[in-house]
């Protein structure tokens, strides 16, 4: 009897090496870069035209177009939405009116913008990391069977393969990783508002408006709107569009201690933020929250009382024109991405910033007076 064999085993394959980078032939066929642009009441959201300039200097180095996706009701401006559109980057406009996309509802919006897809090939499809956006993206990416990065905090081209790189972190923010849809198209993501920044608007510039059609009747769509309900407290705490926020962790020791935050923040005419930790002990509100699960945000100034810079946070706030950090640790992380740093007690130097800031304002009022 022959002795039993043992199936070989074949070598493992160093990750990324050897891999068939080439697009399928029927893909080839997707070029350029599409922005959703999300809008409501009137008002196009910004996180649209932050998309937009990032948009640009994607399809700029894959030598394509952008283009963006306007969806509304009949009586809604959407070309004046498009004409904004061309002034912060974009080539074309695909523009569909119809009664039934009168307000958000996920299944008109899907058929709307996965139609446009199939018709007309985008090879990249962003859309912001909204409430609507999320909802969308979702559902689009699992009708046309791509692949969709959620939340990213960086968009870039592989000069490998070509693909969209997208960045976001992952295992709750202590890695940040690049995902490539390499075999699928098209390649989506999200973005959070505030991430990338605003481009400038080039007055003047003008692009190519193309009306399609949705072919889909009310009686087809199962979710119906009743009425807009407007939250009354949407507007209390606006951090993602605050010019300078005050911002404290744990290092604070307890809430009362805020109270110093919330002084220096109304010296500065600015808005509190604080670190996960603290929402989680009850501190302050949710909306207050920095971070990953919190806000982007992107001010001018950018004060961290208490915080010691953990990349949870971090993702949240980098993008500040000006980062001071105040801890008593002169190892903290946070030191080594600040503008400038202060090695002290936040509950001492807090009080002292208080003070000087609200002496240079009153001189400077007095001289301008």
């Amino acid at each position: 009897m022959n002795a039993p064999t043992t199936p070989a085993t074949p070598a493992k394959r160093p990750a990324g090496r050897g891999r068939n980078l080439e697009l399928p032939e029927h893909l080839k066929a997707y070029k350029g870069v599409w922005v959703f642009v999300e809008h409501d009441r009137g008002h196009v959201h910004s996180v649209s035209w932050e998309l937009l300039g990032e948009a640009r200097k994607l399809a700029d180095l894959l030598g394509s177009q952008v283009g963006v996706v306007v969806l509304g009701g009949s009586d809604e401006p959407l070309e004046s939405y498009a004409a904004e559109a061309f002034t912060f980057g974009a080539d074309k406009a695909y523009i569909v009116h119809d009664p039934v996309l009168k307000g958000y509802r996920n299944e008109p919006f899907t058929k709307g913008l996965t139609d446009l897809v199939n018709k007309y090939q985008p090879e990249i499809l962003l859309l912001g990391a909204t409430s609507m956006g999320r909802d969308l993206a979702g559902s689009v990416a699992t009708t046309l069977l791509t692949g969709l990065t959620a939340d990213c905090t960086e968009l870039n081209i592989d000069p490998v393969s070509k693909a969209l790189a997208a960045t976001r972190p992952t295992f709750g923010g202590s890695l940040l990783c690049t995902i490539m849809t390499l075999a699928y198209r098209p390649q989506m993501a999200t973005v959070r508002p505030r991430v990338l920044a605003m481009p400038r608007a080039e007055a003047g510039r003008t692009g190519e408006v193309v009306q399609e059609t949705l072919g889909m009747a009310e009686a087809q769509i199962v979710t119906k709107l009743l009425d807009f309900i407007p939250d009354a407290s949407s507007n209390k705490i606006n951090l993602p569009y605050a010019e300078v926020i005050v911002s404290g962790g744990k290092g604070m020791k307890n809430p009362e201690n805020f109270k110093l935050l919330f002084e220096l923040a109304r010296v500065l005419g600015g808005e509190v933020g604080a670190t996960r930790p603290v929402v989680q002990a009850g501190w302050v509100e949710a909306d207050r929250q920095v971070g990953q699960t919190g806000k982007t945000v992107r001010p001018k100034l950018y004060i961290a009382a208490g915080i010691s810079g953990a990349i949870q946070h971090r993702v949240g706030m980098e993008s500040s024109d000006v980062i001071v950090a105040i801890n008593t640790d002169p190892n903290a992380p946070i030191f080594d991405f600040a503008h400038y740093g202060i090695v002290g007690n936040a509950m001492q130097v807090v009080p002292a910033l208080t003070q000087a800031f609200a002496a240079h304002l009153a001189l400077r009022s007095k001289q301008v007076a």
